[in-house]
Parts: C-alpha cells; sequence; structure tokens
C-alpha cells in the first residue's frame, strides 16, 4: 500500500468517527467532514472562521446524488451536470425538503469533483461530503498540502498530502435556482462555456422546458 492510500484510509477513518480533514481536489484543497454529522459540519465554521449563515457546497460522486439531494431538480441543472461533471462547475440548486437546516435554507451548492482522492472519500463514508476550500475565511484558497497546513494549522485532524491542486484555482459557481441560469462566481471554468451550453440547452428543448423549475 502506498503513502498516499495509507493517508487515504486514515482520511475515511476520521471522517465515520465525525472528524475533520483537509484533502486535494482538482480545483483547491477542501476542508471536509461528513455532511450529515452537523456537530463536524459546525466545526468546519469554526476552522474557517466563516459566518454560519453562510452554507457550504457539497461533494457527491455522481449525479444520481444530485436528484436525492435537489427538489425539484431545474433541467437545466441536469444538462449543466451532464456536460461539466466530473469538473470544476459548482451548481446551487433547490434544496429538498428532507435535508437538514444546517445545509441551507432553501438551496444548496453541489459538484462532483473530477479527483480521485475525494472521490474515494465520498464513496467510502457513502453520504454527501462538505467540500469547502482549506482556509480561512477571506484568505487565499490553498493549492498545496503546505499551504492549508500554513493557514490551518494543528486545527484539522488530517490534512491529506496529494500534491499540488492540478485546476489551481475554485470551481465555477452556477444558481440555476432562479430561471436563468446566473453565474454567480467566476472560477476555472470559463462563462463564456456556461453560456454556450445554455444556448445548447435552449436549442435542444424550449426555453420552457429547458428552464422548468
Amino acid at each position: 500500500m502506498d503513502a498516499l492510500q495509507k493517508q487515504i484510509d486514515k482520511g475515511i477513518q476520521i471522517l465515520k468517527c465525525g472528524g475533520v480533514i483537509a484533502f486535494p481536489t482538482d480545483t483547491v484543497y477542501g476542508l471536509g467532514a461528513d455532511a450529515f454529522n452537523p456537530d463536524a459540519v459546525g466545526r468546519i465554521y469554526d476552522i474557517k472562521k466563516r459566518p454560519k449563515h453562510l452554507p457550504l457546497p457539497l461533494l457527491i460522486v455522481d449525479i444520481k446524488q444530485l436528484d436525492i439531494l435537489a427538489k425539484p431538480l431545474p433541467e437545466i441543472a441536469l444538462f449543466l451536470a451532464r456536460r461539466f461533471w466530473p469538473g470544476g462547475l459548482t451548481l446551487v440548486v433547490p434544496k429538498a425538503a428532507h435535508l437538514p437546516g444546517y445545509l441551507g435554507n432553501t438551496s444548496i451548492a453541489v459538484r462532483v469533483p473530477a479527483h480521485p482522492v475525494c472521490l474515494a472519500l465520498i464513496q467510502a463514508i457513502n453520504n454527501p461530503l462538505i467540500g469547502t476550500s482549506a482556509n480561512i475565511s477571506g484568505k487565499p484558497s490553498a493549492l498545496t498540502a503546505g499551504e492549508v497546513k500554513q493557514q490551518l494549522g494543528n486545527e484539522v485532524d488530517l490534512i491529506i498530502d496529494g500534491g499540488r491542486c492540478p485546476g489551481g484555482g475554485e470551481s465555477t459557481v452556477v444558481d440555476v435556482t432562479g430561471g436563468k441560469p446566473v453565474i454567480v462566481r467566476q472560477g476555472i471554468i470559463p462563462g463564456k462555456e456556461i453560456k454556450r451550453a445554455v444556448e445548447e440547452c435552449r436549442k435542444e428543448k424550449s426555453y420552457a422546458d429547458c428552464f422548468r423549475l
């Protein structure tokens, strides 16, 4: 067993026991916990010094989980997910009523990452993984394990060192809860690619169907 796999296995056990870990993703290093463990999620807010009214994004293993977390699911969300997942697109979608309130009031932010480490973590805990950036709120995002250590010190239970994140920047965030998709954060996927995909959706289906809520 190689060193990285040992770290992943240790991280899985920590997550299952309610711990908080940092890990590499395809965008930036993430700070994560089992999304359905409220105490662990609370620790992430404290570690990041993040205001409690700002929901934390979720990482999921595949598009099937999106249908469980988002109700109702806009057709444009599925179109964009199929186009850009796994990858650097975060979708803000309507939150399913059965999800705990600390994950958000009416919406949640969700992404399928394109990185084997975080996918292995999500699959192992069999729940969505909190996937916020591993930094102090307002500080630069971390691209290496060393940068995570500099900002967060010993506040996390484990930092999985998977090398430098290949994306080099945060995900692009698109909100589809209001009918028409809105880019709320420009990230590693250029806005022109999002707009091109939306136009393709319009051409393939009627405008009303494409943006149905």
